[in-house]
């Protein structure tokens, strides 16, 4: 881990620990790294958090200023961010956020050219640039400066993306959804109206200062109680940025990222969709996932906590499913990061395929203490 960016970017409390100056200076570094040979195109999201608008124009002076070219998501994912780079050739994404950490925090992430997380040694030369101004990085002039693009139909390409995966419709199915006041909010339910859902949605009305604020996947039971009291089949809380999920089954129980990995594992294992029958897990899943993974014949490898290090484990060794208890869940085959809007919708597909509540399919998993 570098003097700011950590396993999930820079992170920190809003002009306290991460400033505009901060902001401003990354823009100035990979508006140029990247465009040493060609006018570098870079796209930019950001979710609900009030600051959020601050550190996006202070990335694009940044960028602009280094001669780049600032494609704006605007209010958005952070796995669309990564979607969007990948599928549409841009030098890199930039998604700025602060996950589930209170709205005064924030965050600048950074997404390479492949929808993977920047490398730790261009990391480091941004690091080595914000404290001593090294490079030297020439400010463009004339018809060098960089401009700004409206790009939403990125994100709504990211949206029509996810609506294309599930091959079965979810109509008549009661589902609750908790948008955390973060990304979400402008994404989640327009998904699962369109694949036929009755979708009940909570805490999607952001107002820049509620976001994870009692509500999301770090407070579950908002989720849990609302279930119960609706009647919903199924519930699914995201966090600030939407790269995790916490589901919760009919009954209101929770069904975390430990049991989520077994629930799809097993089920992409049916299917001879799963190599080595192997899922990737970290260390601090609970014993209680390998207990029912031994059960059923499920292998699992462990890595270090962060889903940085089991996205890297998975494309070593070309594992499609893999994880944290947390709710980061990649599928391989679909992402490059942990998106909880697509880890829904695969929870959602393993119910319909198997015709059973999600309480009876991750009741396999005893969760220890």
């Amino acid at each position: 881990m570098g003097k700011y960016f950590g396993t999930d970017g820079f992170r920190g409390e809003a002009n306290i620990d991460l400033t505009v100056e901060h902001a401003y200076k990354v823009g100035r570094f990979l508006g140029w790294y990247f465009g040493k040979d060609h006018k570098a195109q870079i796209v930019i999201g950001k979710d609900t958090r009030r600051s959020s608008y601050m550190f996006e124009y202070s990335l694009v002076a940044g960028l602009t200023a280094s001669g780049a070219d600032a494609y704006l998501l605007h209010v958005t994912t952070t796995p669309s961010v990564s979607y969007v780079v990948r599928t549409e050739n841009f030098d890199c994404g930039i998604m700025i956020s602060a996950s589930h950490n209170p709205f005064y925090d924030n965050g600048i992430k950074v997404i390479n050219g492949l929808g993977q997380k920047l490398e730790a040694d261009i990391e480091a030369q941004i690091e080595a640039y914000i404290d001593d101004g090294t490079p030297k990085i020439p400010f463009a002039t004339r018809e060098d400066i960089g401009r700004t693009v409206d790009y939403a139909a990125g994100r709504n390409r990211y949206i029509g993306y996810l609506i294309s995966l599930p091959t079965r419709s979810f109509k008549n199915i009661r589902v609750g959804l908790d948008c955390s006041n973060g990304s979400a909010s402008a994404i989640a339910k327009s998904v699962f109206d369109a694949l036929g859902a009755k979708t009940y949605v909570i805490n999607n009305e952001p107002d820049g200062t509620n976001i994870n604020t009692n509500c999301g996947s770090t407070h579950i039971e908002v989720l849990q109680k609302f279930v119960k009291e609706q009647g919903l089949d199924v519930g699914f809380a995201y966090d600030g940025d939407a790269d995790r999920c916490i589901a919760v089954d009919e009954n209101g129980e929770v069904v975390d990222g430990d049991r989520i990995l077994y629930v799809c594992g097993k089920y992409m294992m049916e299917q001879g969709a799963l190599k080595d029958n192997t899922i990737v897990t970290t260390v601090m899943s609970n014993l209680g996932l390998y207990k029912a993974c031994d059960q059923v014949g499920l292998r699992y490898e462990k890595t270090a906590v962060g889903d940085k290090y089991v996205y890297e484990n998975m494309s070593q060794n070309g594992y499609q499913l893999g994880g944290e208890q947390s709710g980061h869940i990649i599928f391989s085959k679909h992402a490059t990061t942990g998106d909880g809007i697509l880890t829904s919708l695969k929870i959602m597909e393993v119910m319909l395929e198997k015709k059973a509540s999600l309480g009876t399919l991750a009741g396999e998993v005893k969760i220890y203490p």
